[in-house]
C-alpha cells in the first residue's frame, strides 16, 4: 500500500498551479482522479502544452481521467454524489467560478462535512484584485522576484521556471496534508486557499523581511548572493564555477585555495562586512586566479578544502552528472501508446517507499471504471452519456 492510498482525490485543476500540487498527492498513491470537460464544451485551452508533450505528461502522471461537464445538471449532479465519497477536491479556477458551479466548500461542505476544499488562485479568493485572472510572471512581478533578479541595473527579469505557479501547487499540497492531519482528530474537512501572489511573496523569504522588518529595498545581485560575500558566479578557463564562501573561515580556505594570500591584507576586504561593502574588488580578484584553471579542477579544488563550489550545467549536462544518476531522480513510466517516458520523480525520498510510476491518463480513459466505483450502475452510466454529461 502506497502512504496516501487510503484517500480519494477529484482534481479539477489545469495548466501548472493545481496539477502541480495534485501531483504531489498523485505521487505518493492517493486515488487520484483528474476530471477534464467534455468534449462537447471543452476548448482546448489550459491544459499546459500538448497532450503528448512532457509538460502535460510529467505532471499529471499517477491519475486516473474522466470526463464529466460540470455546465450540465447531470454532470454537476454526477459531480457531487462523488464528492460525498471523496475525500479531497482541488481546482484552480477564477474564485467566482466555483460559487457560480455550486462547488464552493460550504457547498461541498454540506454534501461531505469530512471533504477537504484545495483552491489555488491568481490573487486570493476576496479582495480589490480577486476576479483578476492569474499567471506566473504576473505574480512573479508583483510579489517582488523579477525586481531582484537579473544584473544590476538591467531592469526587472523574470525567472526561468515559473516560480508562483509551482510554489503555490506546493504550498496548496502541503496545507490539503495539514487539514487531512486534522480531520483525523476533528472529523471535519477544511477549506485550503493558496494565490500565486502570496506563494510568491512568501517564496521571496529573507529578501521580502529585509523590507518588512529592516525597510531595506533590495536590489538586483546578479550571480552574487544579495547578503553574503564572496558568493556568486565566477569565470573560468573553460566556463564558469559557483563559489559559496561567506564567513570569516570559509574566506581563509578561499585565499588558501587560491593562494591570494597577499591580496587578503587589504585592508579594504579585512572582514565580512568590509567584503560585503568591497564585493567587486574580492571578486576582480578571485577571478583572476579563477581564470587560470578549468572549472573541474576548481570544483575539486575547493571541495576538498571544504569550500562550496560547483559547475554551471545545462539540462543535458544536469542528467549526465554522476550524483544525478546516482540519486535517480529520472524516472520511467510506461505509456500504453507513447511508450517508455522519462520524467521527473519527486523529489523527497522515503525510507521503503517508490514514487508512483504511473503514465498520465488519456482524455476520459477511466470514466465507466471511476463511476462504478462511486455506485454508479451501467443504466446510470449510460444515461450520462446520453445526457452528454460525461
Amino acid at each position: 500500500m502506497m502512504p496516501l492510498s487510503r484517500f480519494t482525490v477529484l482534481d479539477l485543476t489545469r495548466v501548472r498551479s493545481g496539477p502541480t500540487c495534485v501531483r504531489q498527492l498523485a505521487d505518493w498513491g492517493a486515488n487520484v482522479i483528474k476530471i477534464e470537460a467534455t468534449d462537447e464544451v471543452d476548448t482546448g485551452k489550459g491544459l499546459g502544452g500538448e497532450r503528448d508533450g512532457p509538460d502535460f505528461q510529467h505532471v499529471h502522471r499517477n491519475k486516473r481521467g474522466m470526463t464529466l461537464n460540470l455546465k450540465s445538471p447531470e454532470g454537476l449532479a454526477a459531480f457531487r454524489r462523488m464528492v460525498a465519497k471523496a475525500d479531497v477536491v482541488v481546482e484552480n479556477y477564477r474564485p467566482d467560478v466555483k460559487t457560480r458551479l455550486g462547488i464552493d466548500y460550504d457547498a461541498l461542505a454540506t454534501i461531505n462535512p469530512r471533504i477537504v476544499l484545495g483552491s489555488i488562485s491568481g490573487f486570493g479568493q476576496d479582495g480589490p484584485y480577486a476576479k483578476r485572472p492569474g499567471f506566473d510572471q504576473i505574480a512573479q512581478g508583483m510579489g517582488g522576484l523579477m525586481s531582484v533578479t537579473g544584473l544590476p541595473g538591467q531592469g526587472p527579469v523574470r525567472a526561468g521556471i515559473p516560480v508562483a505557479d509551482l510554489t503555490a501547487g506546493l504550498y496548496c499540497a502541503l496545507g490539503i496534508m495539514v487539514a487531512l492531519l486534522e480531520r483525523e482528530v476533528t472529523g471535519k474537512g477544511r477549506w485550503v486557499h493558496v494565490s500565486l501572489l502570496e506563494a510568491m511573496i512568501a517564496m521571496m523569504d529573507f529578501q521580502a523581511t529585509r523590507w518588512t522588518m529592516g525597510h531595506e529595498v533590495p536590489k538586483q545581485a546578479g550571480n552574487d548572493h544579495p547578503t553574503t560575500i564572496p558568493t556568486g558566479l565566477f569565470k573560468t578557463a573553460d566556463g564558469s564555477v559557483n563559489i559559496a564562501g561567506g564567513g570569516q573561515v570559509m574566506w581563509d580556505r578561499i585565499v588558501k585555495v587560491l593562494g591570494i594570500e597577499e591580496d587578503a591584507k587589504d585592508p579594504d576586504i579585512a572582514t565580512d562586512k568590509l567584503r560585503s561593502q568591497n564585493r567587486h574588488k574580492v571578486n576582480a580578484i578571485i577571478e583572476r586566479v579563477t581564470q587560470t584553471d578549468t572549472s573541474a579542477n576548481w570544483v575539486a579544488k575547493f571541495n576538498k578544502e571544504g569550500v562550496p563550489c560547483g559547475p554551471v550545467y545545462s539540462m543535458d549536462q544536469v542528467f549526465a552528472d554522476e550524483q544525478v544518476k546516482h540519486l535517480g531522480i529520472e524516472m520511467t513510466v510506461q505509456h500504453p501508446r507513447l511508450g517508455a517516458l522519462n520524467v521527473v520523480r519527486a523529489p523527497m525520498q522515503i525510507a521503503g517507499v517508490d514514487c508512483a510510476k504511473e503514465p498520465t491518463p488519456e482524455r476520459g480513459q477511466h470514466t465507466d471504471e471511476v463511476l462504478a466505483e462511486f455506485g454508479f450502475s451501467e443504466a446510470e452510466i449510460a444515461a450520462l452519456k446520453t445526457a452528454k454529461a460525461v
